[in-house]
């Protein structure tokens, strides 16, 4: 019975893997494929969809951590996810005035590639077993770049669409009502902006740790 719940997670990990792996593929396509044809205003509306639902699904891993389907903790996969999926839905999608900026094609060329090389290791990991010792360096080795980009990015769409926040008040809850609670979209997004400041040195450091106990580990095998 072990051996046959094993084997359903192997293949349900593969799937799930491979799955978005073909999502953030399609993400990296039209992103170079319209900065290539057009400029860069237009590479949201070329990614959206696909955007979306790469990002969205990876609300699930948070779900895999909590079950032990994977060894990540929850601790680290939150964060993590959690900012994606704010700058996804809360920002980009939340405000058309930002998708036209220029650190749209940095923050989803950066993700792309990232998620790219990150589910195919484990997709392969989990289809064959083990992952080329070529494909664990790039898992390990490119967020050294991307992670910086990344986050450069995301602190500035965020910091950029704080008067556009302001203005539409979108997503504010104002007293007096029946929960008789209030909240400021804008202040959210200020205090999300200043969790990145002890934030993003700490997942790094952990990332950092992450690598190289991996290449150790494989050095060893």
């Amino acid at each position: 019975m072990a051996g046959f719940l094993s084997l359903l997670r192997r293949i349900y990990l593969s799937v799930y893997n491979w799955a978005v792996f073909v999502g953030w593929a399609q993400v990296l396509y039209f992103a170079v494929k319209t900065l290539k044809e057009s400029s860069y205003e237009h590479v949201y509306t070329a990614v959206e969809k696909p955007l979306l639902l790469a990002q969205s699904a990876a609300v699930l891993e948070i779900l895999h951590s909590l079950v032990g389907l994977v060894r990540s903790p929850v601790s680290a996969t939150l964060p993590q996810i959690g900012s994606r999926l704010y700058l996804t839905w809360g920002i980009l999608y939340s405000f058309p005035e930002i998708r036209t900026h220029f650190l749209v094609s940095s923050l989803v060329i950066s993700w792309s590639i990232t998620e790219i090389i990150r589910y195919s290791f484990f997709g392969t990991k989990e289809a064959l077993g083990f992952a080329p010792s070529w494909l664990l360096w790039l898992r390990y080795s490119t967020f050294m770049l991307l992670y910086p980009t990344g986050i450069s990015s995301e602190v500035g769409l965020i910091y950029f669409t704080l008067p556009y926040i302001k203005k539409s008040e979108m997503y504010c809850i104002r007293m007096p009502n029946k929960w008789n609670f209030s909240f400021d979209y804008l202040y959210g997004a200020i205090l999300a902006l200043a969790i990145y400041v002890p934030g993003s040195p700490h997942m790094y450091k952990y990332m950092l740790g992450q690598r190289k106990k991996a290449l150790s580990k494989s050095k060893r095998e």
